[in-house]
């Protein structure tokens, strides 16, 4: 026998070996490795599903998001607007009472010189007045004196005098 051309039973008995142990790979092994590998194509299907569906809910909540933030710059725009009004109005209406009382306290101070000049100028009155009285009791005591000068005055005071 020689080593370089190999013997029919054994190749009969290697070939019988082989398809032996093919069946049994078919029978044992084969069916859970494909089982195992048709469950990863399924989990790996899967994860992409859920990867698609992940990245199409990051975009809706991202589009969310910039409507969200859109939004709240409306609202603080129109916020800081109406805090703006309120301010100018603040503003004017204190203005305004700042004037209304000034108006009022310049017509108090008016009101109060006019008083002030009316009781200044009724005292200068009374003054002259009493004045005037002494300085006419004067020149009558001194008018007095004399007789002839009363009667002269008597008749001229009478002759203003008109009888109804």
């Amino acid at each position: 026998m020689d080593l370089v051309t190999p013997s029919i039973g054994l190749v009969f008995w290697t070939a019988v070996s082989f398809l032996i142990l093919i069946v049994l790979l078919k029978k044992l092994a084969w069916k859970p490795v494909l089982g195992a590998i048709h469950e990863r194509e399924l989990s790996i299907e899967d994860a992409l599903n859920k990867a698609d569906l992940a990245r199409e809910e990051m975009a809706r909540l991202s589009n969310e998001n910039e409507a969200l933030l859109k939004q709240a710059r409306v609202e603080r725009d129109e916020i800081l607007k109406e805090a703006k009004e309120l301010k100018d109005q603040i503003v004017a209406d204190a203005k305004n009472a700042a004037q209304e009382e000034g108006a009022k306290m310049i017509e108090k101070a008016r009101i109060e010189i006019n008083n002030q000049k009316i009781a200044a100028l009724r005292e200068v009155k009374n003054q002259v007045a009493s004045l005037s009285l002494d300085i006419a009791e004067k020149v009558l005591r001194k008018q007095f004196d004399d007789k002839q000068k009363q009667d002269a005055l008597v008749g001229d005071l009478l002759k203003d005098v008109k009888l109804n």
